[in-house]
């Protein structure tokens, strides 16, 4: 799917060929351990690298060279992936085979060459009114989560099960841990995106691969990096004290949020079959959960299943009446009791597989999702196809997802609701 490149020691870029776009896709990808302050920190940073520096110190400035660029975008962000944190840097352009006689990519190579390595700093340091800008926008970005129910309850059940774990962790880390960021943090941790994480580099495009290689190598020189990101292949369930809890806001409709445990991860040889069943679970419009729950008994405004791969953790999500919790969570544990006694149908197996084959097709339309979905699923095999993964769907059967549904244990019941017997509004 894509072809690599070592450009330094921990230091990759990955690039697809592919007649599909008549755009290029470029993404920076720093990656390293994910724990509170650090995420934070990275945070801050990203916001401080994407709206000022050397070359363009405001905003207003930056956004006008990319608009005469013929509108490129460039943007910096943050997210996790089980263990790790990632910074991410990530630009679209017109690809010049479309132009007439315009470099408009080395333009933007340069752009993102100013980007990592000309941040705009006084006498060593971050501009110390624009850290306190960026401060203010990632704290209101944390906060935002408490006007979001759904996402805040998901939090809330995080918290519960995996106190100071990689699950609860917010890839933007703590109000607290923010305000307490100093500028010389921040310098050190762009100090360490140029040295020190892992970075893999990512090119999606109409473009010739060798020339690709050659631009990256003429406009940056990475340096070696001291320590690789491992994988973390394992996972660990913690017991929990309490398995359930109920917690009351001023809000109408309830969130119930459970979470099952199974040993079971994205690195399991038997990962595939755990996408089917979540996806007969409650992936999909044609689920259990959907069907029965939300359809059949008319319990539930939504209800769905996810499956957290990096946690071996599954999830079911559902908005319904704050009197309804102890039915709704009756009906939930009969449908995955369905499941372990081997109650699935040929049709039902059928249609999850041709939905997690329309699925991925569906996603590697965006040359961005093309690159999100290898970025994760290098890590099993460097050589991954759509092709091969689809096959390994092909193949699972009834009985291993039976056992594999017998392998889920449910360990904690979060419920987020307003007083009892209010409705939806």
């Amino acid at each position: 799917m894509f072809q690599q490149f070592d450009l330094a020691h921990g230091v990759k870029l990955y690039v697809r060929p592919t007649e599909q776009f008549k755009t290029i896709n470029i993404s920076f990808k720093w990656k390293q351990s994910l724990a509170v302050k650090d995420a934070s920190i990275r945070s801050v940073l990203a916001n401080i690298l994407q709206y000022s520096n050397e070359v363009y110190p405001s905003n207003s400035e930056f956004r006008k060279r990319l608009d005469d660029l013929y509108g490129a975008v460039l943007y910096v962000d943050t997210t996790k992936k089980g263990d790790k944190h990632i910074f991410s840097l990530n630009a679209e352009t017109v690809n010049d085979a479309y132009l007439s006689n315009e470099k408009i990519v080395d333009e933007v190579f340069s752009l993102l060459h100013t980007v990592i390595f000309k941040p705009q700093l006084v006498n060593g340091k971050f501009v110390e009114s624009i850290v306190k800008r960026e401060k203010e926008q990632v704290i209101e970005r944390i906060q935002s989560m408490y006007d979001d129910k759904t996402r805040y309850a998901q939090q809330r059940l995080l918290e519960n099960i995996r106190p100071n774990h990689p699950a609860s962790i917010s890839a933007n880390g703590t109000v607290a841990a923010v305000q307490a960021i100093t500028n010389e943090e921040l310098v050190d941790m762009h100090h360490k995106l140029l040295h020190e994480n892992e970075l893999a580099i990512y090119i999606v495009g109409d473009v010739d691969v060798q020339e690709m290689k050659e631009k990256m190598q003429n406009h940056f020189n990475f340096a070696d990096r001291v320590d690789r990101v491992t994988k973390d292949e394992a996972v660990e369930h913690m017991v929990t004290a309490n398995n359930s809890l109920h917690e009351i806001q001023d809000m109408k409709q309830g969130k119930l949020h459970i979470a099952y445990n199974t040993p079971i991860t994205f690195y399991s040889e038997e990962f595939p079959i755990m996408q089917i069943t979540n996806g007969i679970l409650g992936g999909f419009s044609h689920s259990k959960l959907f069907m029965n729950v939300r359809e059949k008994e008319s319990m539930a405004y939504y209800v769905s299943s996810s499956f957290s791969s990096l946690y071996g953790l599954v999830f079911v999500l559902a908005g319904i009446d704050a009197n309804l919790q102890e039915k709704a969570v009756k009906l939930i544990d009969e449908q995955v009791k369905a499941m372990q006694a081997g109650e699935v149908s040929d049709l039902e197996i059928s249609q999850t597989k041709s939905m997690l084959k329309n699925q991925l097709k569906e996603a590697l339309d965006s040359a961005r999702a093309q690159i999100e979905i290898y970025d994760q699923y290098k890590e099993l095999n460097e050589a991954f196809t759509v092709e091969d993964w689809v096959e390994k769907w092909t193949n699972v059967t009834k009985d291993q997802i039976q056992q594999m549904a017998l392998k889920m244990e449910k360990e904690f019941v979060y419920f987020l609701s307003g007083k009892e017997g209010e409705g939806n509004e």
